[in-house]
């Protein structure tokens, strides 16, 4: 992936990996401009009533407009009636109802699918903001629609001072160094840490594409539950080598580091450490915008694809693949899957985000059965010609 790319303003991945990447911030004009008007505003406040969509209603009081409140979904139209004049509308999750914004997380193949959080949109009046604040994810800024302006300040960290008594995490106060304002189509990447304050230049759609970390308590407990019932760890340890006696009160240094070392010592020696990773990594985040299916059965399949049909990963599924003792195992919404040994090649290409079409190769029957269970499920969907 050596080549310049138009959405990293000309430069290679390798290049922004090695100088930007969690490091500092990049600006890019007209890097996305497929991204404009993919979106308008009352798309996204029709959005926004849906009952099964998450989103935020931030305002500012007319009279004080340091003082801030949220309104969480599920909104109604009530809730756009008598607003103040600065307030903005978040939207999570934009990228599993529009096909054309879901394809633009392929502009970033440089960063891998598990580490994608959502495509977020922002729709504020003029002025609207959601404060200076900073964020513990990456994310490229996309400019859809409208301007926004956007400052950058200080990298802030776990121990940064937050204002006092608002339901936001606000910054009392920001150093800028950056002051720009995007046009559509234009892209801000903003590192984890670093403060940013944008604001509405006048009606305005800012879409976030955000890449977010694991956190170790997450994994923890994904790590805790996939462990509870194995039998080699409910026994009991076998009690270290007592050389000393020490009061029976008290629990050694000694007898401390001996218990933590059998923990990491088992985690260590043990496949379900990176089944439990993995399948945290493969959860969809909204699985309630994974769409119920219309099941199939092979035939029916067969003919859809001979009509033209593709086939792709469901943009609200996830589906992830690992080597381990050198065979491809795969993961998709949370749960290992099993795949016959002919279906790994496509289902690979499909993970990385290819779009399949039906050729003699399909004509596998294991690839079929296997393809159409993921269809069953909704991991995967069938594109219809005209949209392909």
């Amino acid at each position: 992936m050596s080549q310049a790319l138009d959405v990293l303003g000309g430069i290679t991945a390798e290049q922004f990996l090695a100088e930007y990447w969690q490091k500092k911030p990049l600006l890019v004009r007209n890097a996305l401009p497929e991204i404009i008007n993919i979106l308008e505003p009352n798309d996204v406040q029709e959005l926004a009533l849906d009952e099964n969509i998450t989103a935020r209603l931030i305002k500012q009081k007319d009279k004080d407009p340091n003082q801030w409140s949220v309104k969480t979904s599920p909104l109604t139209k009530g809730d756009f009636q008598k607003i103040p004049k600065l307030w903005t509308l978040l939207v999570q999750a934009v990228d599993h109802y529009s096909f054309d914004l879901a394809e633009l997380w392929k502009k970033f193949p440089f960063i891998p699918q598990w580490r994608r959080d959502d495509i977020m949109v922002s729709y504020a009046p003029k002025g609207g903001s959601v404060g200076k604040h900073f964020d513990f994810y990456d994310v490229f800024l996309v400019q859809g629609y409208g301007q926004r302006r956007w400052q950058l300040g200080q990298m802030c960290d776990g121990d940064t001072d937050f204002v006092a008594n608002q339901p936001l995490k606000l910054l009392p106060e920001m150093d800028v160094n950056f002051d720009e304002v995007l046009n559509p189509g234009d892209l801000l990447y903003v590192p984890p840490g670093l403060s940013h304050y944008g604001v509405a230049e006048n009606d305005c759609l800012t879409f976030s594409f955000g890449f977010r970390m694991p956190n170790i308590a997450e994994m923890l407990d994904r790590t805790c539950d996939r462990l509870a019932d194995k039998d080699q760890f409910k026994r009991p340890l076998i009690d270290i080598s007592r050389d000393k006696i020490s009061q029976i009160g008290e629990i050694t240094q000694n007898e401390l580091e001996y218990l933590k070392a059998e923990i990491i010592q088992r985690l260590q020696n043990t496949t379900e450490l990176d089944d439990a990773i993995i399948s945290l990594m493969s959860e969809p985040k909204y699985p309630e915008n994974i769409p119920e299916p219309d099941e199939i059965i092979i035939d029916d399949l067969v003919e859809i694809l001979n009509e033209g049909y593709e086939i792709l990963l469901e943009p609200a599924s996830r589906l992830l693949y690992t080597e381990q003792d050198h065979q491809i195992l795969f993961w998709a919404n949370g749960d290992a899957v099993c795949l016959s040994e002919n279906s790994v090649d496509k289902l690979k290409d499909i993970a990385d985000g290819k779009i399949l079409k039906f050729d003699q190769n399909f004509n596998d029957p294991d690839i079929l059965e296997d393809v159409l269970e993921l269809i069953n499920e909704s991991v995967l969907m069938l594109l219809p010609p005209e949209e392909a």
